[in-house]
C-alpha cells in the first residue's frame, strides 16, 4: 500500500450536503479499490487562479489515501468523468 495525497477542486454552487455527499462519493471510490482514507481536510471555498468551466471560485479537498499503486488508474479515471469534480492531483507521499 501506498500513501497518497489526493487534492480535489469543486464546484462552488454545491450546498453543504452535496460537498459531503461528493467527499463521500471519492472516499468510496478509494475504500472499494482496497484503499483506506486517512484524514480529510477541508481547505473551503478559495478564489481559483484562473477560469475552469466559467467558475472563479472553487472548493478545495484535500484527502491523506493509502492504496495500491495499481489502483490509482481507475481511481482517476472516475475523478475526471464526476461532473461535480473540476480538476484533481494525485501525488505520492514518500
Amino acid at each position: 500500500m501506498r500513501k497518497y495525497e489526493l487534492v480535489c477542486v469543486i464546484h462552488p454552487d454545491l450546498d453543504d450536503t452535496a460537498f459531503k455527499g461528493v467527499v463521500e462519493k471519492v472516499s468510496g471510490w478509494v475504500t472499494e479499490s482496497g484503499g483506506s482514507v486517512e484524514q480529510v481536510d477541508v481547505w473551503g471555498r478559495r478564489r481559483m487562479a484562473y477560469i475552469i468551466h466559467k467558475q472563479r471560485e472553487a472548493q478545495y479537498v484535500l484527502l491523506h489515501i493509502a492504496m495500491p499503486a495499481t489502483a490509482t488508474a481507475g481511481l482517476e479515471r472516475n475523478l475526471r468523468f464526476h461532473e461535480s469534480i473540476l480538476r484533481s492531483m494525485i501525488t505520492v507521499v514518500s
